[in-house]
């Protein structure tokens, strides 16, 4: 079992590298000469203008105040708590338009953080993002061992974020192996 818990962190974790990678779109709320490091240019940026920029390079540029994630692509505790909302209200598993749906969650709440180290949101904000986050989480993996009973149909499967097509592998397999266990006569 340790080495399954191995192998579903690992590819977790791959998944986690290629959302940093993705880009994002911010706004510049102070002007900066940018810099390059090992031949990758980060900058400059020209306060009022929007950019695109990756997930990874975004975050020192966020938590020193020279941009923030743009209106488009936030996701916040607001965001989390609609999010949570639906989930709870619809018993279906809702596809999302993002395939890194719970990963950009668990990422931007490094930008949760920030806001409330520089006291531009309240703590509350942030325990409200963990618990709207935490029941998102519960509501999908309800839906998933709830799918994972038999196999996906292609509708379900492209509601799937890359993270839960991932577990739902792992899950169907241990439910399919349990059950044939007990049903069959070997």
């Amino acid at each position: 079992m340790e080495k399954l818990e191995e192998q579903l962190a690992t590819s977790l974790n791959r998944i986690n590298f290629m959302f940093r990678n993705e880009k994002i779109t911010t706004e510049c709320i102070k002007s900066h000469n940018g810099f390059t490091l090992l031949g990758e240019s980060f900058g400059p940026f020209e306060k009022g203008k929007k950019y695109k920029v990756k997930v990874y390079s975004a975050i020192p540029f966020i938590e020193n105040e020279v941009l923030k994630v743009d209106e488009s692509d936030k996701c916040d505790n607001v965001d989390v708590q609609r999010y949570a909302i639906r989930e709870k209200e619809d018993q279906k598993l809702i596809r999302r338009d993002n395939n890194y749906f719970l990963t950009k969650i668990k990422e931007f709440k490094v930008f949760m953080e920030n806001d409330i180290k520089l006291k531009k949101k309240p703590i509350i904000d942030f325990d409200r993002f963990i618990s709207y986050t935490a029941s998102i989480v519960d509501s999908r993996l309800l839906k998933l061992l709830k799918l994972a009973k038999a196999e996906l149909s292609l509708e379900d499967e492209r509601k799937l974020t890359i993270s839960e097509k991932l577990i739902y592998k792992y899950i169907y397999n241990l439910i399919k192996t349990w059950r044939d266990f007990f049903l069959t006569n070997e």
